[in-house]
């Protein structure tokens, strides 16, 4: 018996691993595959998982691996890779991406954390050795079949090394197993758009650095006039980043209709005429079609969707591997609070409201990202039914006269580079978030522009506080953070009183400028915090705004111990 079945241990299972062995609870993850993947799928890590990662403990590894911050400042578009035409390689558009390695003034102010790139080939080793220094993990067991009751759920699950079959009895069941076999096993069917494009990848070794020259450049966007078609290469390390890479990832395009496709040799043939090169070393070649689907529901009982069972992305804004991350986030805190006694299971009924609309969103950017692409590849006036000469023709007049339309091609793609407000702004509206009334600010652009508050529901704004602590530092796992103006000691008391009557763990501290148990030297809290220095926060375990009052209470004790019941569905 165990408190939580995990179902696949990819970035959803290990992140949800890690949570909630830190709680507390007791866990075992079973994963089908032998080992961690063995593809180097996503890499972009936004802030808000970088935020998590280090609530994990891993953030330090994961920057150490991965991209430079000065190596992935950039993205930019050129006329393929290396060829015999002295236009091969010539850049035609280029744009900071997401935050530029931390130069962009809003990405700076909203985190502690810089977004970070590292390979899933490389993230899931780190989570794996996290997980299992804190909880119990089975890799190489598989789920064969799942059903549950008023009291759990029992899975039945193969050894694969050893043949024997055994049964596990779990409170409740996470499938993260990327809709392989629990989402089937409880009837959820997934809703949206398929068959987007047909991509093949290859990961290989080769030494591109007298082509890939630019340093500052993460992704490069080919457009291939010998074959009328579009690429993505992107450096993949391990210990050499930018042009010196020694391993890359390179994404072939194809028509949904095109058989080439699904020839192997087809498809090395067409890598090697894109990038140009003979010496190299194919690692692994991986098909996929690109789909944004969301998941009917979440849950069904007992059990819960995260990561790919849930929603599954086009790669475009690299939304995929983070959704899941935020998605273990936003539930290992409920799942403990229930488990330990503190909440209600009603408060489980929050994970679909919060994480469906915020995920249908990110599927809906990231196809919409990729449909700019092929927009783009068009106005360009690329196409394979064209000869080489033809495309070549249609390229140098983004250098003549289709320039200022090749700008603007370009400049539509800051909606996947600096999506800002979708990576980090995103925002809850559930049970477990207690409206004050006030209506959303308006936003001029609510793709790229993150507006940080503390309307309930709200992400909590950053600020760097005195000796160089984060205000996201304050808040502790599992625990809720009461955080009151310069002349909140009542609601202090009041927090003290309701975790006492309540037993549930909460914090308070006072931040001002000039007084408070930590104080705001650069006005930085004080700019977003929406309060009076009489008022009060409240953030929920996972960072969010659950609550806030603007002012002083007649009775804060007792408005403090209502809302906290009314969260905690008690």
């Amino acid at each position: 018996m165990t408190d939580v079945l995990i179902v696949g241990g990819g970035g959803a299972g290990l992140t949800a691993s890690i949570l909630l062995s830190q709680l507390g609870i007791d866990t075992l993850l079973v994963n089908a595959r032998p080992g961690t993947s063995a593809l180097p799928k996503a890499h972009y890590l936004n802030q808000r998982t970088m935020e998590i990662f280090r609530d994990l403990g891993i953030a330090d590894a994961v920057y150490e691996r991965g991209t430079p911050p000065h190596q992935m400042s950039h993205t930019a578009w050129y006329a393929g890779l290396r060829g015999d035409d002295p236009d091969f390689g010539r850049e035609f558009g280029r744009m900071e991406c997401w935050g530029a390695g931390g130069q962009n003034p809003a990405w700076a102010a909203a985190s502690a954390c810089l977004p970070a790139n590292l390979p899933q080939i490389r993230l899931e080793p780190i989570l794996k050795q996290r997980a299992e220094e804190l909880g119990t993990v089975r890799f190489n067991h598989d789920v064969s079949a799942i059903s549950q009751d008023e009291d759990g759920v029992t899975a039945t699950i193969l050894n694969k090394d050893t043949g024997e079959t055994y049964e596990v009895r779990s409170r409740y069941l996470l499938g993260c197993d990327g809709g392989r076999t629990v989402g089937p096993a409880i009837g959820v069917t997934m809703e949206g758009h398929r068959d987007v494009a047909r991509v093949v990848t290859c990961h290989l070794s080769a030494d591109l650095s007298r082509w890939a020259r630019d340093p500052e450049v993460l992704i490069r966007w080919l457009f291939l006039p010998q074959m009328g078609l579009g690429g993505v290469l992107a450096p993949a390390g391990p210990d050499r980043w930018g042009p010196d890479s020694e391993e890359w990832i390179y994404h072939l395009n194809y028509r949904a209709d095109d058989q080439r496709a699904l020839d192997d040799a087809a498809v090395e043939e067409d890598m090697r005429k894109a990038l140009g090169i003979d010496a190299c070393e194919l690692h692994r070649m991986t098909r996929w079609s690109i789909e944004g689907v969301v998941a009917d529901r979440f849950r069904d009982g007992r059990v819960f969707l995260l990561g790919d069972a849930a929603h599954r992305h086009p790669p475009t804004g690299g939304l995929g591997l983070n959704a899941a991350v935020q998605d273990a986030h936003n539930l290992c805190w409920k799942l403990a609070s229930v488990l330990n006694g503190q909440s209600g299971e009603a408060l489980l009924d929050t994970y679909e409201p919060e994480r469906k609309p915020t995920t249908a969103r990110n599927v809906q950017r990231a196809v919409e990202n990729a449909l700019n692409h092929l927009v783009t590849t068009q106005a360009l006036g690329l196409s394979p039914e064209q000869t080489e000469e033809e495309n070549w023709e249609a390229l140098r007049r983004v250098w003549g006269d289709r320039g200022e339309e090749a700008r603007r091609a370009v400049a539509s793609h800051s909606m996947e580079f600096d999506e800002h407000n979708v990576e980090y702004g995103y925002t809850y509206d559930s049970a477990a978030i207690i409206s004050d009334g006030t209506e959303p600010p308006p936003n001029p652009d609510p793709i790229r522009l993150y507006q940080p508050g503390t309307r309930p529901g709200d992400p909590l704004p950053h600020a760097w506080l005195d000796n160089g602590v984060p205000v996201m530092d304050l808040v502790r796992p599992g625990r809720f953070l009461l955080i009151a103006g310069e002349q909140g000691h009542d609601w202090l008391a009041a927090a003290a009183k309701a975790a006492v009557d309540l037993d549930v763990p909460v914090d308070a501290v006072r931040i001002g400028h000039l007084d408070g148990d930590h104080l705001d030297p650069r006005s930085a809290w004080a700019r977003h915090r929406g309060i009076t220095d009489r008022g009060a926060i409240l953030v929920r375990p996972d960072r969010f705004v659950a609550w806030r009052s603007t002012g002083e209470a007649a009775d804060p004790a007792a408005e403090l111990v209502d809302v906290l019941t009314r969260i905690l569905a008690r």
